[in-house]
């Protein structure tokens, strides 16, 4: 007798099974392999346990780094979530205009994040630069390479030009995916503008929404290219954010142990705020959605 069909599915999801594991699962079993050795040299380490965890966690540096990343990522979603629902709503709906629109909103995804740092170094710059020269025409002491607080807010600018296309593309997604009968319904009852999209758009716009927020926090919170080229982490260390931070245990001083465990607290920290933000907007959604049902 044959087997059922369901026992046979298995061979399907076989392949992605493992891809997944030679692409992520053995790549995270060294990284925890190497965070409990302190490799003296590639044929002979030693075990140390939590060793480089403890001294990871007590660095005042690391410290630093992840408040200047959690207020970045704060930043970027308090800016390009309501800019991009802001683009999404003002984009027509349908004809060229619309297939033009996307088109042009889509350019700055396309462009690879290296060249934007590249950009943003020549656009910022005084002397040959067209920001960086218009605002020291209008009286503003501005430069990103020796100014902390000029430095910080251009990285998230070029965050903002570069990524905010992407939450106003999901935002129009979400618009479109919304049935005329309720603008219909909406217009014989007489519904104001804002009332439209408190009542129609936004909830309807919740599931997409929560993919940007997502996709955006998690994006930002590892955002390393950008800043790189632009400011290389300075002036100082005020744009240098977590991934740096990791990039200059692991290369910069070759500490493969304290880097390994820091991955790995990385790791567990991008983890956490995610479930952490996803619950939070799933219950935000629930409780709307329960109020406006008793209003009903």
């Amino acid at each position: 007798m044959n087997k059922p069909y369901h026992n046979k599915a298995w061979f399907f999801i076989l392949p992605v099974f493992l891809c997944v594991a030679f692409s992520a699962v053995l790549p995270l079993m060294t990284v925890v392999n190497y965070s409990v050795q302190d490799i003296i040299s590639p044929t002979q380490s030693v075990f140390v346990g939590l060793e480089w965890f403890r001294s990871i966690m007590r660095d005042p540096d690391l410290h630093s780094a992840l408040l200047r990343q959690l207020g970045f990522s704060l930043c970027v979603l308090l800016v390009q979530i309501p800019l991009g629902v802001a683009l999404a709503l003002s984009m027509p709906s349908k004809g060229w205009k619309s297939s033009a629109a996307l088109v042009v909103l889509s350019m700055p995804l396309l462009i690879p994040w290296n060249v934007v740092g590249t950009i943003w170094q020549i656009f910022g710059r005084a002397d040959i630069g067209l920001g960086g020269y218009a605002l020291n025409l209008l009286g503003v002491d501005y430069n990103y390479a020796s100014h902390n607080g000029d430095a910080w807010l251009t990285v998230l600018l070029m965050d903002v030009w570069h990524w905010t296309p992407l939450v106003a593309l999901l935002g129009f997604a979400g618009l479109r995916s919304i049935p005329d009968a309720y603008y219909q319904a909406a217009q014989i009852d007489g519904a104001s503008r804002w009332a439209v999209f408190r009542h129609i758009q936004l909830p309807k716009m919740r599931g997409v929404l929560m993919i940007a927020v997502l996709l955006r926090f998690m994006d930002s919170f590892m955002i390393y290219t950008e800043p790189f080229v632009l400011t290389g982490g300075g002036p100082g260390n005020s744009t240098t954010f977590l991934s740096q931070y990791l990039t200059q245990k692991a290369v910069g001083q070759f500490d493969l142990g304290p880097a390994a465990a820091f991955s790995l607290i990385y790791f567990l920290i991008i983890l956490l705020f995610s479930f952490v933000l996803y619950n939070w907007m799933q219950g935000a959604g629930n409780s709307a959605a329960t109020t406006e049902t008793a209003h009903g």
